[in-house]
Parts: C-alpha cells; structure tokens; sequence
C-alpha cells in the first residue's frame, strides 16, 4: 500500500493512494487510528486490505496531503552516503567535520521534528539567516517495529516502508557549528512523503532510483543501489546502539547533484519549487518561500 494522511472537511484521516485518487481508510473502518505512527505500531494488513475494499475514493485535489506521519524522535540520518556526493561535498569545502572523503563506517547526524513538512508546504528561508539553502533529495526508511542488535541479515523484517525526505540544509551554519544538527534543523527544512509505501509492495527499493529537479531542471539522479552503506546496514549500526522504534525515519543520504557542489554554488531562492521523486514511493514536491 502506499499509505498517506490527510486532512478532509477538517479532519485528519489516514488513506492509500489508488490511482490518482485517495482511498479515505478511515470513512471505511473509523475505530482505525488516524496518527500513522499508531497504525504502523498495530499493523494488519488483513484489515487495511478490507477497508481498503471499501474505502471511498476521494479526487486528490480534494483532500490536503500532510506529512505521511507526525514524527515523535529527531530524525535520524546519514551524510556523504554516495561517492560522488562524498566527494563534491568534500571539495567544496563546506563540511568542517571532515576526517576523509569516503568514510569508513556511516556518518549520522539528526534532525528536529520541528523541521518536519508535508508536501507543497513551502521551504522557509527566512529560518537561514546565512542565505545558504540547499536541497538534498533522499530516500527515508520507516521503522515498522522495535528494534535492537539486529543483524543485517534480519534487518528489512524490522522495515515498514519507504518514504521520500528532502534534507533541506543552511550550508553556512552547517560548516559554521561544525557538527551538522543547527544547520540541518531550521523549520520547515524536512519535507517528507507524500506518501510510505510499504515494503511488501515495494521490496527491493535498491531497483529504484531518485530524483530531484528544481524548476522543472533535472539536478540529481541517483539509484538507491548505489548507496555507500545500505538500508541492511544502517539498521544494524544504528540498532547495535539505540533501540529503534515504530514510526522512526532514517534519510539514507542524497546523491550527486546539490547546490553546493556547483561553480559558484547554486542556493535556492523565493519562487523556486523543489521536486524529488523516487520510483514506487512518488514525487515530493514543495515551494520554496
């Protein structure tokens, strides 16, 4: 399924994509919660398959897609996750953290859950006051249940889908605190969705690529098969230390292609409008403001 939530006449409902219309899950079963974090921790899918028989169907631009849920934890995510991506980072001499150009284990850093947006909410660059925003489009791994020592060969039983994440990034303030958390963390600087869409669905997400375009311009395209450190591996990292949770997001890292990375650098600005798609999840698209 390619679950999403939504707002309708006021209220906010969980719903599946079905074409180019959403299926309102919640109208056909309404003891079903509507925080996708608590339907991912009680996942049936017997029973989302039976209201998804008999949802309504909703024109989608009737209803006001949100992000796909309400995220409870900082996100957790992943830099310099693509060789090519390492090295224009590297040589633009913007990572102030760097110890070398491709590491060795995965680069973690966080961002806050106030960062979080939906799609077509708008970037603010008023939140970076160095004027330095770029875009890094990535793909976003859902937690499906708890999650500790996991071994890699067990690790996608603990996913519960994929979504699309934008890491929106002040560069200024990234290089300026040195570690990356101010500088990834502005409001508004996480877009996420539209929509997860669940593993068994879509089981071998390393068969998808993503891509960002800004203006319609083609800027990254990158397969997710490429990734330095895969899915597998960054649960068994990040698990062999913290317990994982239902409803955690892990952003895998972006691909070639950023702002920073062009000669002279290339920011975003009022009126852009940043769009990132991955095959089987969707497109992302939001203004930026």
């Amino acid at each position: 399924m390619r679950l999403l939530t939504f707002a309708h006449d006021g209220a906010i409902r969980i719903g599946a994509m079905d074409g180019d219309e959403v299926a309102d899950l919640t109208a056909a079963d309404p003891d079903l919660p509507t925080d996708m974090v608590e339907i991912i921790s009680e996942w049936s899918l017997p029973r989302m398959q039976s209201a998804l028989s008999v949802a309504p169907r909703l024109p989608i631009d009737d209803v006001d897609v949100l992000a796909p849920l309400e995220v409870r934890k900082n996100i957790i995510a992943v830099g310099r996750n693509y060789r090519d991506h390492a090295k224009e980072f590297s040589d633009s001499g913007f990572d102030a953290s760097e110890k070398q150009m491709i590491p060795d284990n995965p680069v973690v850093f966080t961002k806050a859950p106030t960062s979080v947006i939906g799609p077509d909410d708008p970037i603010v660059l008023a939140n970076d006051p160095t004027g330095t925003t770029d875009y890094e489009g990535e793909m976003g791994v859902v937690i499906g249940k708890v999650a500790k020592n996991v071994s890699k060969a067990d690790a996608l039983d603990y996913v519960f889908g994929w979504t699309v994440v934008n890491d929106v990034t002040a560069r200024d303030l990234q290089k300026r605190h040195v570690q990356w958390f101010i500088g990834k963390s502005p409001d508004t600087f996480c877009p996420m969705g539209p929509v997860i869409t669940t593993r068994d669905e879509l089981p071998d997400i390393r068969e998808s690529w993503m891509t960002t375009t800004v203006n319609g311009e083609q800027r990254q395209h990158a397969p997710i098969s490429a990734l330095i450190f895969d899915t597998e591996t960054l649960i068994a990292t990040l698990s062999e230390v913290m317990t994982l949770e239902p409803g955690d997001v892990i952003a895998t890292g972006t691909g070639l292609g950023v702002g920073i990375g062009m000669d002279p650098p290339v920011y975003l600005k009022t009126g852009d409008v940043v769009e990132v798609s991955i095959d089987g999840i969707g497109t992302l698209s939001n203004p930026v403001l």
